[in-house]
């Protein structure tokens, strides 16, 4: 039995797509991003949370600062790569699963959408 919190964010970013010929993908376009952080646990905290939803809010506003109308290609961690949705989703999870520091978390889960109908999600167990 787990429990389980998500809070979600929206922020644009711009990237442009590398490796291959994707058309436009290839010249440098926003994107509206939505985030979703998910939290999974089986033990709540002293107050019942499993992680008190403002400090989920915290990191997670923290994590999307720092891609918050950026292009992604001009970031180290996307430097000579493609930044996929795929990896985007996973370079946030591991992000925030470093930012949030409550024991009782089991899984961390970060779904990516890079509009409204498609999306990357990557997970970790903890």
């Amino acid at each position: 039995k787990m429990y389980r919190v998500a809070v979600r964010r929206q922020f644009v970013a711009q990237h442009y797509l590398i490796g291959g010929d994707w058309g436009a993908e290839n010249r440098p376009h926003s994107h509206v991003y939505m985030i979703e952080l998910e939290l999974v646990g089986s033990v709540l905290d002293r107050h019942n949370y499993l992680v008190d939803i403002v400090e989920i809010e915290c990191q997670l506003d923290a994590a999307v600062a720092a891609y918050r109308d950026r292009l992604l290609n001009n970031l180290p961690e996307f430097e000579n790569t493609n930044p996929s949705v795929e990896l985007f989703s996973r370079l946030l999870a591991e992000r925030l699963s470093a930012a949030i520091k409550a024991e009782n978390i089991r899984r961390l889960a970060v779904r990516l959408w890079e509009n409204d109908i498609a999306w990357a999600s990557y997970e970790l167990e903890r």
